[in-house]
C-alpha cells in the first residue's frame, strides 16, 4: 500500500474509527522533528502525548531496544526471572518513594491495579465498608471501566454506565471538599498533581498537603497518578518531589519504555505487604525488549543536567506561550514541557491550522492548546513554535 490518499481510505475502512485524525501519513523522525509520506517537516509538540521524551531515532532508544533482539528473547512472561525488569524495578525504588514495583502495559492498566491494590488492602484489613474510591473534578485516569469510572466526564462516562461503583468525586484544589468526601469509608484517594486532559490544571501544594493529611487520618491510602506529568516532564523526576508530598501508591506509563507500552504501579511496602501471589497479573507486562529500552530511558532521564534543561526550557516555552497578548487568549498555566494556553475559542481549528505552518500541537479540552514535546526541545525550536501559533491565533482572531 502505498500513497497517503490509500493509506487514509484503508485506515477509515479497516480500522475502528475512535480517533480523528489529520490528513496526512506519518512516516518517520529524527530529534524532534517528525515527516509524512510527502517529507514534508514538522515540530512535534505532541510526542505522541507525552510519550516520546526522547524524541525520535534516539541513539540510547535504539542501542537498548537491540541488544534485547540480539538476545534472542523478545517475551518470557511473568511466570520466570528476568534481569531486566528488576534493573528497572530497582531504579524505580531508588529513585522514588516506592519499595516495590508491579509492572503492566498501559497507563490505564496501572490505575485499574492500583484500584485493586487500595481495595486489597481493605480486604486483609476486615475492612468491608472501606471500599470507596475518591477522585475530582477535571480528572483523567483512563477508559477501561474502573478508571473510566474515576475520570468524571459526563461524555465519557454516560454512554457505558454502569460503571465501577464505590467512586465519590471532589472539588479539584477545594480542600473543604475533599474534607468532606475523606471518611471511614475511603479506601483510597487518588489525583494528578498536574492534570493533563484536565486542561492542565496544577494541583495547589496546600492542596496535596491536605490530602495526605485527611488520609492519614482516615487510614486511606493517597495514590498519585503520574502517567502524564511525571518522569522528568516538570522538570524533577517526579511532580510530587515540587510539592513535599508523597503518595503511597504512583502510577506510570507513558514515556515509561521510550514508546513501547510499559505502565508501572509503585508501593510503600505498607501496601505491597498485603498483595499475595496470584492477586493481580499481566501476561506481556515488563518483557525484556520494553525494559531494557525503559532502563535506558530511566537512566538518561533522571540526570540532574537533563531535568536542568526541562526546567529552563520548559519555563521559557511557558514565558513565550504567557506573551501571546491577544484577545482570544484567556491564560497560560503548566509547568516543565507540560503546558497549556486556554482560548476563548474553539483550540481543533488551531490546531489544524498549525500543521500548515509545521507544527504537530493537540487539544486538553474544547478550547485548551496543550503542549507535552520531547523533553530534548530547545529555545530556538520553542521560537520557532511561538512565531508560528501567534500567526496562527492572529489570523483567528480577525476572522472571527
Amino acid at each position: 500500500m502505498t500513497g497517503k490518499e490509500n493509506v487514509i481510505a484503508a485506515e477509515s475502512q479497516y480500522v475502528l474509527q475512535t480517533y480523528k485524525r489529520p490528513p496526512f501519513v506519518l512516516e518517520r523522525g529524527e530529534g524532534m522533528t517528525l515527516f509524512d509520506s510527502e517529507g514534508r517537516a514538522y515540530l512535534d509538540w505532541v510526542s505522541g502525548i507525552a510519550v516520546n521524551a526522547l524524541g525520535y531515532r534516539d541513539a540510547e532508544i535504539t542501542r537498548a531496544a537491540q541488544s534485547a533482539l540480539d538476545a534472542g528473547i523478545i517475551h518470557l512472561s511473568n511466570l520466570y526471572h528476568s534481569e531486566a525488569h528488576t534493573t528497572v524495578a530497582r531504579l524505580l525504588c531508588e529513585h522514588s518513594f516506592a519499595d516495590k514495583v508491579f509492572f503492566c502495559n498501559s497507563g490505564a492498566e496501572a490505575n485499574e491495579g492500583a484500584i485493586k491494590f487500595a481495595r486489597r488492602v481493605s480486604h486483609n484489613n476486615d475492612q468491608p465498608e472501606k471500599h470507596e474510591l475518591l477522585c475530582f473534578s477535571g480528572a483523567f485516569h483512563g477508559r477501561t471501566t474502573g478508571a473510566l469510572a474515576l475520570t468524571p466526564r459526563e461524555a465519557y462516562q454516560a454512554p457505558f454506565r454502569p460503571l465501577l461503583p464505590g467512586v465519590a468525586t471532589a472539588q479539584f484544589n477545594d480542600i473543604e471538599s475533599a474534607r468532606a468526601a475523606i471518611g471511614p469509608q475511603t479506601a483510597a484517594v487518588i489525583v494528578e498533581p498536574l492534570q493533563g486532559e484536565g486542561g492542565i490544571h496544577p494541583a495547589d501544594p496546600a492542596f496535596l498537603k491536605a490530602l495526605r493529611t485527611f488520609c492519614d487520618e482516615q487510614d486511606a491510602l493517597l495514590i498519585f497518578d503520574e502517567i502524564q506529568c511525571g518522569l522528568g516532564r516538570t522538570g524533577t523526576l517526579w511532580a510530587y518531589e515540587s510539592f513535599g508530598v508523597e503518595p503511597d501508591i504512583m502510577t506510570l506509563a507513558k514515556p515509561l519504555a521510550g514508546g513501547l507500552p510499559m505502565g508501572a504501579i509503585l508501593l510503600r511496602d505498607s501496601v505491597a505487604r498485603h498483595i499475595q501471589a496470584g492477586d493481580h497479573g499481566s501476561t506481556f507486562a515488563g518483557g525484556l525488549l520494553v525494559a531494557r529500552v525503559a532502563e535506558a530511558v530511566l537512566e538518561r532521564i533522571r540526570q540532574p543536567a537533563f531535568l536542568n534543561h526541562v526546567r529552563e526550557v520548559g519555563t521559557y516555552l511557558g514565558d513565550r506561550l504567557a506573551e501571546i497578548n491577544l484577545p482570544c487568549v484567556v491564560a497560560q498555566r503548566g509547568s516543565g514541557f507540560l503546558q497549556g494556553l486556554e482560548l476563548d475559542i474553539a483550540a481543533a481549528p488551531i490546531v489544524d491550522a498549525c500543521y500548515e505552518q509545521g507544527h504537530i500541537i493537540t487539544t486538553a479540552g474544547a478550547n485548551i492548546l496543550r503542549f507535552v514535546p520531547p523533553l530534548i526541545a530547545e529555545r530556538s525550536q520553542v521560537d520557532s513554535l511561538i512565531e508560528a501559533l501567534t500567526g496562527v491565533l492572529q489570523g483567528a482572531t480577525q476572522n472571527d
